[in-house]
């Protein structure tokens, strides 16, 4: 008899529950709009880049709070080991070990900066011997530092945020490369863009570097308010593709960029071989306007403006960097493959 009451309670709590489980949202959802919810899926594309750019200047602040800490109690227990002050421990270690400046090189480093200075030696002697000075006693202070680090037993915790990788779709895009490689770099570009154009070597040079390791694929961002062919010529590109040939067409037109004309579309694709009726019917008839404005949709809502914009297994680089830039992205991710 005393059971009834019990399993009252026990449905009670369970209504109870519901209730509270309804009227919180999944995790993940930001907001709902009659039903409709907004998460963190919806945002992720446009915002995740600046995202993570917040989550690394928060680390890099946080690094450098916890070394400076890290770095006074190392000194406090040396100060403590030598039964001194960490004033006169800095004094010993640091200040009596820095060689006084010298007039020479006061005046080397004026005669190296007087352009940016534009003032007499004299006006300004003490004070370059005093930032001299605080250069060399910088200096033997990291040096002291390192040496009782190098004696410690140090653990740190904090961790860098993981490296933000946006997702990038480019299925059905051009690609140049091994279709199995490990790495895979999109690159978002104008046709009359002259920083895309300056790019195009290095991507050679990567792909013949890292042969059957990195792909390129090729997706379209034209600038139409500041470069009027670049949308037409990202749509005649695809034409060439369609007989196989995109890549041809593309080093063409990068080869005539950024004075493109219609006439040049068109020229361009008689000097690669194609069939020139077939190609001025397809660019005639807009066939690929759609793909092209698929990319351009694409680049939006990754939060791009301008060109060209790079993605190395998401990893974006923006604009037109030297090889080293790709190929220390690259080796890193390939070390995180073997």
């Amino acid at each position: 008899m005393k059971s009834k009451p019990f399993i009252g309670v026990v449905i009670a709590l369970c209504l109870i529950l519901l209730a509270t489980v309804s009227h919180h949202p999944q995790e993940g959802t930001l907001a709902k709009v009659d039903g409709a919810s907004i998460t963190e899926r919806h945002i992720e594309p446009s915002l995740g880049r600046q995202l993570a750019e917040l989550n690394q200047q928060v680390y890099k602040l946080k690094n450098q709070k916890v070394n400076e800490l890290i770095d006074a109690v190392l000194l406090d227990q040396e100060a403590k080991r030598t039964g001194v002050s960490v004033a006169t421990l800095l004094e010993r270690q640091v200040d009596d070990k820095v060689a006084p400046v010298s007039d020479e090189e006061i005046r080397s480093f004026y005669d190296k900066n007087k352009d940016r200075v534009r003032v007499d030696l004299e006006q300004i002697h003490d004070q370059i011997r005093d930032y001299l000075n605080d250069q060399r006693r910088e200096s033997q202070k990291k040096e002291f530092l390192k040496e009782l680090r190098s004696k410690a037993k140090i653990t740190m915790y904090l961790k860098p945020p993981p490296i933000y990788r946006a997702e990038v779709p480019f299925s059905g895009a051009p690609i140049r490369g091994s279709e199995k490689a490990p790495v895979t770099i999109v690159k978002f570009e104008d046709f009359q863009c002259p920083f895309c154009k300056s790019a195009q070597p290095t991507f050679k040079e990567l792909l013949k570097k890292y042969d059957g390791k990195v792909r390129v694929v090729h997706k379209d961002l034209p600038l139409e308010t500041i470069h009027p062919l670049a949308r037409q010529a990202a749509e005649a590109a695809r034409c060439a593709g369609e007989k196989g040939k995109f890549w041809e067409y593309h080093d063409k037109l990068y080869a005539v960029s950024p004075k493109l004309s219609t006439d040049e579309l068109k020229s361009s694709a008689r000097e690669i071989g194609l069939d020139t009726a077939a190609f001025d019917q397809c660019f005639a008839s807009g066939k690929y306007r759609g793909v092209v404005q698929k990319d351009l949709n694409d680049g939006a809502q990754l939060g791009l403006t301008g060109t060209p914009a790079f993605f190395i297994n998401g990893r974006e680089i923006t604009g037109a960097q030297p090889l080293e830039a790709f190929a220390a992205v690259i080796d890193e991710e390939l070390g995180q493959t073997q």
